[in-house]
């Protein structure tokens, strides 16, 4: 197994599984640069015909605890700047398998989302918390829960907020499998050797087969989603819900 390592992405090779671990210490927390990484390594993956599937991982408690709103560095380049690395992300044409340990929230939840397949431990946590800061959804999860777990489940965690297990996560088909937190990076890198022993060929197009338009559409959702979230970072609720967060109390919101 060799590895080659970038600050914040690291890069190794197991076979014709590639394994993309991301540390970004305390909370894996997203911004322009790590996602430019991720964006970067998968660019790499691709155009390597040895790799056929990754394993994308984090170090840590939290596989990624999203954007740190409340630092002034957290989205440093502007969201638009972080969701055209994503759109990086959703382009990628290898199978990808995520190893979500600790809670996925926010834009961690929409990186997970990319995934083709994500496994979970029952300690895991999947938060879509935007309306708790006063913002609304980012990074295509308006369009990629939707079609993972059903519009109905999708519209209970975006307007709540609420966090969900893993067994949930499992039951819903938000995950594919959970393993005990020791044994998943395993877990994860079994499914996707299991992925990489098929053709290549066969598995890229069938791919490409299920998800047609996605990357399109996915970035027809980010574009309207910043709109969106462009207006609601100059209301009074949305400084409210980071104060609160940062807090960690509830918000007091207005409507303003």
């Amino acid at each position: 197994m060799s590895e080659d390592r970038n600050p914040g992405v690291g890069l190794r090779r197991d076979g014709h599984v590639a394994l993309l671990e991301f540390d970004r210490p305390p909370h894996n927390h997203v911004n322009v640069d790590l996602m430019r990484q991720l964006a970067d390594a998968l660019a790499v993956i691709d155009g390597e015909g040895e790799l056929r599937v990754s394993v994308l991982a984090s170090r840590g408690r939290n596989f990624s605890a999203g954007a740190d709103l409340a630092a002034p560095s957290g989205l440093a380049g502007g969201v638009d700047a972080l969701y055209a690395e994503a759109m990086r992300l959703f382009s990628a044409k290898k199978p990808i398998v995520a190893a979500i340990q600790g809670a996925a929230v926010g834009a961690g939840l929409g990186l997970a989302l990319v995934a083709d397949f994500r496994i979970a431990t029952p300690e895991s946590r999947f938060v879509a918390n935007f309306v708790k800061l006063g913002f609304h959804p980012g990074f295509a999860i308006t369009h990629t829960l939707p079609r993972l777990i059903g519009p109905q489940k999708a519209a209970l965690m975006c307007l709540t907020g609420r966090r969900i297990t893993g067994a949930e996560a499992l039951q819903w088909g938000l995950v594919d499998g959970l393993a005990p937190l020791e044994t998943l990076p395993e877990a994860a890198l079994s499914l996707a050797r299991e992925i990489a022993g098929n053709a290549p060929l066969a598995v890229e197009a069938t791919r490409a087969t299920l998800r047609a338009g996605l990357a399109a559409q996915a970035k027809a959702q980010m574009d309207a989603e910043l709109a969106i979230q462009t207006a609601l970072r100059k209301t009074a609720d949305f400084a409210e819900g980071v104060r609160a967060v940062a807090e960690r109390r509830p918000g007091r919101f207005i409507g303003a």
